[in-house]
């Protein structure tokens, strides 16, 4: 490491926080990740050398650069134990106001650059009501998988400095990533679009219009999306999907109200691809059904 290298700081080391220390990584970056749990912070470095290592072979990555790059990135347990004035740190911990606030103020005495919260739903102005330096904070939304997702949302709180959100857009340019900016509204941008098409097509599901697969290849084919409505749910995580509903329909009235499919596979623990199981069978690598709508699941055996 040179002096002229920036440092950066990536609190939580799940997917999303290892997929952040790749892209900050990738863009030159010094990162350590902060993750409690050890053998997590082993699997996300081996994650982002794995990653890199697909990406050289299929010729989108110098492999030097995919070697190098886990190197780049260390791991300690605790905030406290990072080099202060990163230059961006970026939390990437649980949709939970409480631990996020937690998380922010300790970050915060590292007096970073640019301070972010990687949410997808909560309130940027509510996460930096309790910090000292609101101006350097807002939300930096990315999204899954962070290192092939071209989009980068940048969500402005009412006291997010002009500068902080200059440099922002500098990090996401640096990613090679593509950002759009929106001030702070319940779901965002992305989040609110998003959820609303996730959640319609579980009312199809459980009203046995369609199957699940058939209702994704209705989007992937007629609209264009990449992914299908369900099987995006799946990857997210259908608890996390979940929460986002319940803050939504709180913010925004009944028509977020999450269907009660969604519900019944949370509460029996099929959370999506993370759990094996979902609106699919991620035991056959997301190509089976997991017979859990209306009509149409039952025309399966479910």
């Amino acid at each position: 490491m040179t002096d002229s290298e920036p440092r950066a700081v990536v609190v939580g080391g799940g997917t999303m926080g290892t997929g952040i220390a790749y892209v900050l990584a990738l863009a030159g970056h010094m990162v350590t990740l902060v993750e409690p749990d050890r053998p997590r912070a082993v699997a996300a470095v081996r994650d982002i050398g794995a990653a890199a290592r697909k990406a050289a072979a299929k010729g989108r990555l110098d492999p030097a650069v995919a070697e190098d790059l886990p190197t780049r990135v260390t791991h300690v347990s605790n905030i406290a134990d990072t080099a202060p004035e990163p230059w961006a740190a970026i939390e990437a911990v649980p949709e939970r106001l409480g631990l996020k606030r937690e998380v922010l103020a300790a970050m915060e005495l590292l007096r970073p650059r640019i301070l972010a919260t990687n949410t997808s739903g909560l309130s940027v102005t509510g996460l930096g009501s309790t910090l000292q330096r609101p101006e350097h904070f807002l939300g930096l939304h990315f999204f899954n998988p962070v290192w092939s997702m071209p989009l980068v949302e940048i969500v402005v709180g009412e006291r997010t400095g002009d500068e902080t959100l200059d440099a922002a857009r500098e990090l996401v340019g640096a990613f090679g990533k593509e950002s759009i900016v929106v001030r702070d509204a319940p779901g965002f941008a992305t989040s609110r679009l998003g959820v609303a098409i996730g959640l319609e097509a579980m009312r199809m599901l459980e009203e046995g219009v369609a199957e699940a697969a058939d209702i994704d290849r209705a989007m992937e084919l007629g609209y264009r999306h990449p992914m299908g409505p369900l099987r995006l749910t799946d990857l997210v995580g259908l608890d996390v999907r979940l929460d986002i509903a319940r803050h939504l329909t709180e913010a925004l009235g009944p028509r977020f109200t999450p269907p009660d499919v969604l519900v019944r596979l949370v509460e029996q623990g099929h959370l999506g691809r993370k759990t094996g199981r979902g609106f699919y069978d991620w035991n056959t690598e997301g190509r089976g059904p997991a017979n859990v709508g209306g009509d149409a699941g039952r025309r399966d055996g479910a």
